[in-house]
């Protein structure tokens, strides 16, 4: 799918098939979770970058920017998640899960739930509230 910015989400996305972003103009921030610790990982014009699978991210794109992104066919068994973090404790506040069949439409509905419901976006750790929209992100 080609995909374009601004976005501003704070979920991460978490499949059981890997995908391969291409940045075609611009530049992205591909915001993931390895190994329980939060890195940022730039893709620049013209770079590639080939996430694993089952592995929790956010890609932020900018205003004026254009990337590529191939995923794989979903096995009909196979849960896409949205997950959101406490910004203060890193806990997870929250996590959704669902076959995939239409992503843009699933992952809109799954936002606006979450953006709505204070339930849903309290941390049960801390009581912090978890952000809607993502924190301190810099275009590289």
């Amino acid at each position: 799918m080609i995909v374009g910015g601004p976005n501003a989400r704070s979920d991460y996305h978490i499949n059981e098939t890997a995908e391969w972003f291409y940045q075609y103009k611009g530049s992205m921030l591909l915001k993931v979770v390895d190994d329980g610790k939060f890195r940022d990982l730039p893709i620049r014009e013209g770079e590639m970058f080939l996430l694993p699978p089952n592995t929790p991210h956010n890609p932020v794109r900018f205003a004026d920017t254009v990337g590529i992104v191939l995923e794989q066919p979903r096995p009909a068994e196979s849960k896409d998640r949205l997950r959101w973090y406490c910004q203060v404790c890193s806990n997870i506040v929250n996590e959704e899960a669902f076959h995939c069949t239409d992503l843009g439409t699933q992952i809109k509905e799954a936002v606006n739930a979450f953006k709505a419901s204070d339930e849903k976006r309290k941390c049960n750790t801390c009581g912090a509230m978890a952000n809607v929209v993502p924190n301190n992100v810099v275009q590289p």
